[in-house]
Order: structure tokens, then sequence, then C-alpha cells
């Protein structure tokens, strides 16, 4: 049966054909529909881990126990799961495994935009790299035959393009596959004498995987009318150049990404006068094809920064209008913003009313940082925040001990910030984390996680208790504050500062999206009593304006949070 899908869909459709019966992942965007998919498959377990490290772990658990499994995350995700994806490199797989990366060319949602097939090459395992849904059902299924073939994990690599956009797809029965385990510690233990016997097997992998990447439909050559030029290309780098020329020029597209092959680019690359690479992010390709002896065309024309699209791809190659329509009128920019009704917004307001040096960290909280806000010094990576806040202060001697806090949300909390609020109790580091505890993922649109008592299906599951978990590290002082509550908050903030101790703060307050959360009515603006003075615009809610010099609530954004009417002195919100 043919139906329309998302990129992500489809990878989850080829996990249940392909007989996949565990997965565990992390949600980041633009890899989260993934794992939200393929957990409507009831043949399927699926859940949501603490971290990358520990969804891949998990999976690969679960594939030497013989079940064909798979984690997804998205590329900064990755760099957590390195630590197990380089070792079990070297172990080799029993059941299939796959790990999904998705990249963020473009950072619309990332904090980096870095190219995960280097991951691929540093790691010797193959990556495979779908263009379309089709191809991601397509190359999922793939995914798992060469797993098992050539006994190693596999790299699919997504990217927001192809994640979220839609294509025809066809879907198949599933297909079950399960493998016996049998203990073999010389190739699952890797202290450093089996260790040193895998490496070899690892080298004669990848020469093995180069002559399959030579063969194999998964990289295939389309013919073209002109040999003026031809294109060696993947993922939606391909769609872009197929968008601009069809089939004028031949194209070598490149499915699976690493290894590549090289008697088939070197054969390709004779039937043209000039071969040109088009790909997004580093010269991953052209740095291959040169390596092999094939002069290129490649980032002198394309950069390495940001997204391709078809009319960057026609415009660099000299072509007056490409297929893809042009917006020609400019769109008024849209700065993000936290929503209206955010818990996160008065804690802030308080933070920067009090000019307290801020360690920031990876969630819908960052945009603490944008105006008129502007409460956030650092943002580097999850759980950085509470790391650097000890660091900021045992560097400075005590100077900045009263002055300086860390901000973290609960999911990122237990995601990566736990170790370091360890190491703040280990080292008596005079520090003050808040855990910004909105009862949900907020970011990557409201997936559980351990502090919020349910699992990936909305099952009860048992939840964290923050503040037993941090006194149980070594924290004594932990307070919990409503972030909707101004003088609270300032309060509290205030008095922790002045312990000469480690502290920690629980701003509480449930995500004004959720669907069980119940709104008060909207505020209102006498605009008698306004004095036009503005201070309630210093939150940046969005559902507040001036009109006429006069403070101006919309209604059909307002939830009443009441945090604006708390700033105003006049009395003029109510």
């Amino acid at each position: 049966m043919k139906k329309l899908m998302l990129g992500n869909e489809a990878v989850a459709r080829g996990l249940y054909e392909a007989g996949c019966s565990f997965v565990s992942s992390y949600p980041g965007t633009p890899s989260t529909e993934i794992t939200e998919a393929v957990a409507k498959y009831n043949e399927v377990y699926a859940e949501w881990a603490p971290n990358e490290k520990v969804a891949l772990e998990s999976a690969f658990g679960a594939s030497l126990a013989g079940k064909r499994s798979f984690c997804g995350m998205k590329h900064v995700g990755l760099n957590v799961a390195a630590d197990p994806l380089f070792t079990i490199s070297y172990t080799g797989v029993n059941g299939g495994l796959i790990i999904a990366v998705a990249d963020d060319a473009g950072m619309h949602s990332s904090q980096n935009e870095q190219d995960s097939r280097h991951y691929a090459k540093a790691s010797k395992i193959p990556m495979l790299e779908p263009s379309d849904s089709a191809e991601a059902i397509e190359f999922t299924k793939k995914a798992y035959e060469i797993s098992e073939k050539f006994d190693t994990p596999v790299l699919l690599k997504m990217c927001t393009r192809v994640s979220h956009s839609q294509s025809i797809v066809e879907e198949s029965e599933r297909v079950e596959s399960v493998k016996e385990y049998v203990k073999d510690g010389a190739k699952y233990i890797m202290m450093p004498g089996n260790a040193k016997r895998r490496h070899p097997v690892v080298e004669a992998r990848a020469e093995a995987l180069t002559a399959f990447a030579e063969n194999d439909s998964v990289n295939r050559i389309e013919a073209g009318e002109s040999r003026e030029m031809g294109f060696v290309t993947s993922s939606t780098s391909y769609q872009y150049v197929k968008e601009v020329f069809g089939d004028k020029y031949p194209v070598l597209k490149l499915g699976m990404i690493w290894p590549m092959p090289v008697e088939k680019i070197r054969n390709f690359a004779e039937t043209v006068n000039k071969v040109v690479v088009v790909e997004e992010l580093d010269g991953f390709i052209e740095e291959h094809c040169r390596s092999i002896g094939v002069d290129v065309i490649g980032k002198e024309l394309f950069s390495n920064i940001g997204e391709l699209s078809q009319n960057l791809v026609a415009e660099k190659l000299g072509v007056e209008t490409a297929c893809g329509n042009k917006i020609s009128d400019t769109i008024p920019p849209r700065p993000p913003v936290m929503c209206a009704g955010c818990p996160h917004r008065g804690l802030f307001y308080t933070l920067a009313k009090n000019k307290i040096t801020v360690m920031g960290d990876i969630g819908c909280y960052t945009l603490g940082a944008v105006a008129p806000l502007g409460a956030i010094d650092s943002v580097i990576c999850m759980g950085a925040s509470v790391s650097g806040v000890h660091g900021f202060n045992k560097a400075n001697g005590g100077a900045t001990d009263g002055k300086t806090v860390a901000v973290i949300g609960d999911s990122t909390f237990m995601h990566s910030g736990i170790t370091g609020l360890v190491n703040i109790a280990y080292n008596n580091s005079n520090s003050t984390v808040i855990i910004v505890d909105n009862s949900i993922t907020g970011m990557t649109g409201h997936q559980q996680n351990p502090t919020t008592g349910m699992n990936l299906k909305g099952d009860p599951a048992s939840k964290i208790d923050l503040e037993s978990l941090c006194r149980a590290v070594g924290i004594n002082r932990v307070r919990v504050v409503d972030p909707y509550d101004l003088k609270q908050c300032d309060a509290v903030i205030k008095e922790e500062l002045a312990f000469d101790e480690p502290s920690v703060i629980i701003s509480r307050r449930p995500c004004a999206l959720l669907k069980y959360v119940k709104h008060n009515a909207p505020l209102k603006v006498d605009s008698d009593k306004c004095k036009s003075c503005k201070m309630c615009m210093k939150i940046g809610c969005p559902a507040i304006s001036m009109t006429d010099g006069k403070a101006k609530i919309d209604a059909t954004l307002c939830t009443g949070c009441g945090v604006c009417g708390q700033l105003c002195k006049f009395d003029a919100l109510n």
C-alpha cells in the first residue's frame, strides 16, 4: 500500500518491516519523530533513555541478545554516544544494530552544524544516507542486512530536510528476525588483549565494505543527456541537483556515504568533462574524490556553512531559473521567543534584575538569552551549565560565588546534569544550580523523561524525585519555588546565593502548552491606570504590546499567569 510519509516516519516503518524489536533513543530535533512513530507499532519495544550514550548501550545490549535494535539521536547527541560507538565498532553485533543520526545544517534547532559523516570515517562504521522517504524505508532495511552480513553497527544519516519532508512510500509486511546469543568473550569483552585482536577484523571489514560499495545498487549512476559535466552527490543535495537540472547531466548518487567506492567514482569521472561535487557542510565527498586522484569542483562553489537549496545550486552553476519557486518578497523576521505563560520567564526576569551571571543550558529555556531578558551568559552543550558554574566559581577563588548560577531543565539535568552536580558536591563548590522543572521535555515537542512519571507510550513509570536525588548526591540545601511568584523567586535566589555552600533551587511549574494545564482568565489593561512605563514589556511576553502609548494584552495568547501584573506598580493589569 502506498502512503505519504515524513522521512522520519519512513525510517520507523523500515524498522518495523525489518523486524526491529528494540528501540532506545533520546529526543532531539530533527530525529525525534522516528522513535515516536515506531512506538506506535506494538511489535516493537520503544523507550526514551536518559541520554544518547545510555540509548546506544541499551540498543547494543538488545543486539547482543540477538534482536534487531535501533537508537536515534540528533548530531550533537552522537557526541554523547561516541564512547560506546567507537568500541561497538570493534565488537561488532549479533542482531543487526542501526544508529540513526539527524544532522541540522542551517542550525534550525541546534548549537552547531557539525557534519556527522566524519564519525562514520573515524569509527570505521558504514553510513547510509537516504534522500527521500522511499529510500528511508529501503535503506533502513538494507542497513540491517549490512549490519548482520558484515558484523557491524550501521549509521543511518538523516538531515532536517529529509527527516521533515514528505514523499510517497510503499509499505510491506514485517519480517521477524532473531539470532541466538552465544557467549563469546574474545569478541565482546573489550579488554586490551581482545581489542588488539579485533582491530585487524575492523580493517578487513572496511575493505570488504568498500568492495560492497563498488557494486551494490545503494550507489547508482543516473545517465544524462550531456557529458559537459557530471555530479557526485547524496542526500538532500541530490534532490536539489535533480530539481535544477533534471536528466540533463549524469549523476553518481551515493547512498552509502562511508566507505565510498573508488573505482566507481573514477570510472564515472572518465565519462564526463568535469566532475562537480554537491554536498552540504564539509567537503567530505570532495576530499575522498581528490584522495583517489579524481579532480573535482566543490567547495570553491558551495560553502561549508549552512544549507544548500535549489536556487543556490542553480546560482552557483550559472543557471538563471531553478525548478523550485523563489520567494521574491522579504519575509518579516520572527525572532524566537518563550511562549506566553512560559514558567521560565519570571525566573529569568528575576536573575536579570539582580544582575546575576547565568551559565545556561540546552532547552527552550535557552531563550532566556534573548532580548529583552538577556539573562544568560553562556550555552555550550547539555549539562555544561552545571559543570561550568563550578569551574567559573572555583577559578575566581570565591569572588563570584554569590553572583553566579547554573540554569538547567529537568530533562537535561537527567541527561547530563547529575554528574556535574556530583562534582559540585564532591569538590565542595559554593555554587547554586537552578533546575527549571516544567514537567516535560519541552524543546523537542513534549516528550516524557524520568522526572515526569510516564514513559514513551504514556504509561505510568517510576518518577525521579529531584529533591531527594539532589540531597542523595550531597546537596543539603534544596529549595522549591514557583516561577510565577516573583517575590518568592527573588527572595530564595538571594538567600541561596548568600549561603557559603552548594545549593539547588527547583523552579517548578508545568509548561503552559501541556494539555492538562488549566489557564486563568486573560488579564486586561486598565488604560486609565496605565502610565506607559513599559515595565510589563521587560519580560518579553508575546501577549503584551504597546498600542497608542498604552499596554495592550492579546487575550488569544494570554494564559493569565499574572507575572506581568506583579511588575505593574500602578495596578493597571488585572
